[in-house]
């Protein structure tokens, strides 16, 4: 596995932020979507936030925008055009509040929330009445004005409208601050219109927007269906507009479209009860967002709370789980379907992507793994195919570590399946085993869940197996437990009785020791003592098929080609599919603690042949009574059992260790006294 040093990763971050900075401020090109920059920037700041030294004056985490450029000219705003923290669940909305509670104990809040737009942020400069100024936000101190551009807009009113009680706006100078956006069916109207003159269709309307409010000509501007919403009301007395929800009805009132959806909360359960409605609901507005904006109702407390580095503290940015993200590929794994297909697997590290959290996605085959040039140590952009399947989109490669390797699709099987022969049938993209079809390692893998070492499901033997998947009336492991005597008594081996007895066995391990569950699974490198490892690491079933690259490495014995073959096995769909379906049918793992016994806390390991007890009964009766059953010596070992023919080599390092070694008739004296 590749590791890049965190200054050397930080540095790549920078320098690929600040590019997709200027793409974004400076140019209004963006190469990337919001979500791939905001995924990036977050790892930064996270770096950033556990390293301090590792900061420089020039990272992206420093500042809000970058230098303008162009042809229009420079203005400076009334106020800073801030830019807001972003919060991505209900703890972190709670954690904003506490902190605005320690800055303004026993202040009661309300809580403004409207839906955040995705469009160019500009500002309206009324006098009198009267629009004399349009500038855009740039680097949130200077803009550029596009004000002949912006009066192109034809909800953007030229003169305020004169409304009883709102007549001081009127009066002296009214800001007005919103988003310039292209609503989603003009767009694709216009998009429509591209295609049948044969012209490139336009990317997103967020692009297009900001591409069309900087053009020269505002006679070009004018043919695009632009459109204006406004999210904030600014006079030179604040006091005039005394809470958000007061400035949206001015809003209303002097003509200016704003958004009808924004509300007011007095508690913050209501807050996120609006937030996870529009969640479901904010694919069927008019315009594209990822989130909400909320702030404190009050200006004035708002104002107390002030602003902290480039953000204030009055007010957050909800960002909804987003549908890509960048992560990290830590290896790549080949997983053996059912068929005896090789599958390849990228691994990375947890992310969420859509509001899951995923760390492997199916690589498909070898050629699409060289079409994408997908490698270990790269950074990967992650989405969900339909919001349910993990996809990698592409590699970053101005991210790529120097020292990333091609991947070599033959000599990773050979590396992982060493006993195994592979071949590819002409015309297909798929490697499979050679020599075995589905229904024999259905067979093999049926009757190891059912051996004495894993389930120990007595009458289900190597006869009975090939009649019942012969027969077709089991096609997975989990079919078992479907069966029923009239499914049983149609093959040609039971009577009655026999069939009886198999059911119940059957029936008799829906809730078996979870080590022994896991053993049964057929994990390739996964034996009784690792899945017994395995079953005092995690305890479930779920905790398990969740575990991380590295919270496998912690377990005790587990090295690369143990992880890589337990997180290729949860990776396969099928395996997945079976998990869910051992659910359905009530088939429930269950972790049993090991209490204190009379071996309590001693380290075991067996070598040699044993003559009265065979290895894994004596690991069993070990774990029975309190003690830790090893596969190999260590410093910690306390007992060498040794059986016939052990080598001198294992009694050399006992000693060295200082472990007492003991025989079988010892091992069974301590058993039984």
């Amino acid at each position: 596995m590749v590791h890049l040093p965190l200054s050397e990763r930080a540095a790549q971050l920078r320098q690929l932020l600040n590019q997709y900075s200027f793409e974004y401020h400076v140019l209004d090109l963006p190469s990337v979507d919001d979500a791939i920059y905001d995924s990036l920037f977050n790892e930064l700041k996270e770096i950033e936030s556990q390293h301090p030294e590792l900061v420089t004056s020039d990272s992206p985490t420093q500042r809000v925008g970058n230098e303008l450029v162009g042809s229009f000219d420079k203005v400076k705003h009334s106020t800073r055009m801030l830019s807001l923290n972003d919060v991505f669940d209900k703890s972190d909305v709670e954690a904003w509040v506490r902190r605005m509670d320690k800055l303004l104990p026993g202040a009661t809040h309300e809580f403004f929330a409207d839906i955040k737009m995705d469009g160019l942020a500009c500002a309206l400069v009324y006098e009198n009445g009267v629009l004399v100024r349009a500038v855009t936000r740039g680097d949130s101190f200077i803009g550029e004005d596009v004000t002949m551009n912006v009066r192109t807009i034809r909800n953007v009113p030229l003169r305020l409208r004169e409304t009883k009680n709102y007549e001081h706006y009127l009066t002296g100078r009214t800001e007005v601050r919103g988003e310039i956006v292209m609503l989603k069916q003009d767009f694709e109207a216009l998009n429509e219109r591209q295609k049948r003159e044969g012209k490139p269709l336009y990317a997103n309307p967020r692009n297009l927007a900001a591409g069309t409010i900087r053009q020269l000509d505002p006679r070009l501007v004018a043919e695009r269906p632009l459109s204006f919403r406004a999210y904030d009301l600014l006079r030179d007395d604040p006091s005039e507009v005394s809470t958000n929800m007061a400035a949206y009805e001015a809003l209303s009132a002097i003509g200016i479209t704003r958004n009808e959806q924004a509300s007011v909360f007095t508690s913050l359960e209501k807050l996120m009860a609006f937030i996870n409605d529009w969640d479901q609901k904010r694919h069927d507005l008019p315009f594209n967002t990822d989130g909400l904006v909320v702030k404190v109702n009050d200006r004035a407390q708002f104002a107390e709370l002030g602003i902290v580095g480039k953000q204030p503290r009055g007010a957050v940015a909800y960002k909804y789980a987003a549908e890509q993200a960048t992560t990290i590929v830590k290896d790549i794994v080949i997983s053996l379907g059912r068929t005896g297909a090789a599958t390849p697997t990228a691994v990375f590290d947890p992310v969420v992507v859509a509001g899951t959290t995923v760390q492997h996605a199916s690589l498909h085959n070898a050629d699409e793994i060289a079409r994408k040039d997908v490698r270990v140590g790269d950074t990967v952009i992650v989405y969900k195919a339909g919001d349910i399947i993990p996809q990698v989109k592409q590699v970053v490669l101005e991210l790529r570590p120097k020292d990333a390797r091609v991947f070599d699709y033959e000599e990773a099987l050979k590396s992982q399946y060493p006993e195994l022969t592979f071949y590819r049938p002409d015309g297909e993209v798929v490697y499979r085993v050679e020599g075995v079809s589905g229904p024999i390692l259905l067979k093999k893998a049926l009757e190891h869940y059912a051996s004495k070492g894993a389930l120990d499901i007595d009458t289900l033997g190597e006869k009975n197996v090939s009649a019942l998947v012969d027969s077709g009336l089991v096609n997975d492991l989990a079919d078992i437990y479907r069966l029923t005597l009239d499914d049983v008594l149609t093959l040609e081996r039971f009577a009655e009785i026999s069939a009886h007895k198999l059911i119940d066995a059957i029936q008799q391990k829906k809730q078996p020791p979870l080590d022994r569950f896991i053993y049964g699974l057929g994990i390739r490198h996964v034996g009784t003592q690792t899945a017994f490892d395995l079953a005092n690491k995690f305890q479930s079933v779920d905790g398990f098929a969740h575990a991380t690259v590295d919270d496998l490495a912690s377990v005790n014995g587990i090295g690369t080609v143990v992880t890589e073959s337990i997180l290729g096995w949860f990776a396969d769909s099928d395996n997945e599919k079976l998990l869910a379906k051992f659910k359905e049918l009530d088939v429930h793992p269950v972790y049993e603690v090991v209490g204190e016994g009379k071996l309590a806390g001693k380290h075991f390991v067996i070598t040699g042949s044993l003559s009265r007890l065979s290895r894994d009964g004596a690991a069993e009766q070990i774990r029975a009574n309190g003690g830790i059953f090893q596969t190999a010596t260590a410093k910690d070992t306390d007992y060498l059992v040794t059986g016939a023919n052990v080598g001198k080599s294992k009694l050399e390092k006992a000693r060295q260790y200082g472990t007492k070694v003991i025989s079988e008739d010892d091992l069974l004296e301590m058993l039984n006294s």
